[in-house]
């Protein structure tokens, strides 16, 4: 047995279309059946999408990039500023449910979510979403510097402003997500008193760039047809497969050069380890755009958390590719003053 989420618009609550399968093997369905479900536990948890904490990940891009995380009072500033962002971009994903509910009912997945389905009512979703952000910006003011509680409430405007406006303005719809990606990593960075190179902010918005876009090829795939794809994301009409894959190439490219210029760089700022040596992890960074490119077309994922999550090959490359930069990162504390140019003799 397998059902359906439709949503009634007139009624303003979702609707549970139950489709069964007959003996004879002709699927029937009964479009009657409203759903008052009380919310779960889990319904709430949902609701705040912590899967999608692992993008705050990068507020430890600086810190690392400073050789700061293995400083207690550092790691505890960076982690604290992780903290805030989960508490802001859940309290948003919760208002962004409520402003979107008739959408997601018609998604094929996203119709699962709590207030889609009406597990969770959406002046509830509103109440919870603003004690969250609240809760975020006031932890933020409280604990960080002014500047970095400034960037943190300007993420805040912007990611309403977001779902309530800029998300149906296209090519400034993914822009608006790699800002936003751009303000994590500086946040981090003040948190910890780092100094951001200008390479490392470019390579973080030109590849949130490419995730974007292929976050915008991956719910054309999941959906397929056009139409109802425009009634999900209304951007999606214009955005052709033709014009998703032509941005995603593009964007690929300068996100390859643009850490290739980071890693090579030395007329900036004096990096506090030998960044040139990230040059050597360029097959492994290659082959994780290459992979998420080729996955945002398959249809079976909805967006870049699920594919790093759920695909084993990138998250692998992933996970190495860290392992490997803290290693390059650190790597006088590893093999004394010298490092990799003096075990290896090269430049």
């Amino acid at each position: 047995m397998r059902c359906e989420l439709v949503y009634n618009v007139a009624a303003s609550k979702p609707v549970l279309s139950r489709t069964t399968k007959r003996e004879d093997g002709i699927l029937g369905t009964t479009d009657d059946i409203s759903t008052t479900a009380s919310a779960s536990l889990g319904d709430y948890v949902s609701l705040l999408r912590p899967t999608q904490w692992v993008k705050n990940v990068v507020v430890f891009s600086g810190p690392a990039a400073g050789l700061k995380l293995l400083a207690v009072d550092s790691f505890l500033c960076a982690l604290t500023a992780f903290a805030v962002f989960c508490l802001a971009a859940s309290g948003s994903y919760a208002i962004n449910d409520t402003v979107d509910r008739e959408a997601d009912a018609r998604h094929p997945t996203k119709r699962f979510r709590p207030v889609a389905r009406g597990a969770i009512r959406p002046v509830t979703a509103w109440i919870i979403g603003v004690i969250l952000i609240l809760a975020g910006v006031s932890l933020a003011w409280a604990t960080l510097g002014v500047i970095e509680s400034c960037v943190v409430s300007v993420y805040v405007v912007m990611t309403l402003a977001y779902s309530f406006a800029l998300k149906r303005r296209m090519i400034l719809d993914v822009i608006i997500i790699a800002i936003g990606f751009v303000l994590r990593t500086l946040s981090g960075s003040l948190a910890v008193d780092v100094v951001t190179s200008k390479w490392l902010i470019a390579c973080m918005f030109t590849l949130c760039l490419f995730l974007g876009f292929g976050k915008r090829r991956c719910e054309q795939a999941l959906i397929g047809d056009a139409d109802q794809a425009g009634q999900h994301r209304r951007t999606l009409l214009r955005y052709t497969p033709d014009l998703l894959n032509h941005l995603i190439t593009v964007s690929a490219g300068i996100a390859i050069i643009t850490f290739l210029l980071y890693t090579l760089d030395t007329s900036g700022m004096h990096s506090p380890f030998p960044k040139e040596h990230l040059f050597y992890t360029l097959p492994i960074v290659v082959y994780g755009i290459f992979r998420y490119a080729m996955l945002t077309e398959a249809g079976i994922y909805g967006g870049p958390t699920e594919i790093v999550l759920k695909d084993k090959p990138l998250l692998a490359a992933i996970v190495v590719w860290a392992f490997t930069a803290l290693g390059v990162a650190y790597q006088n504390k590893l093999l004394g003053p010298g490092g990799l140019t003096e075990l290896l003799g090269v430049e």
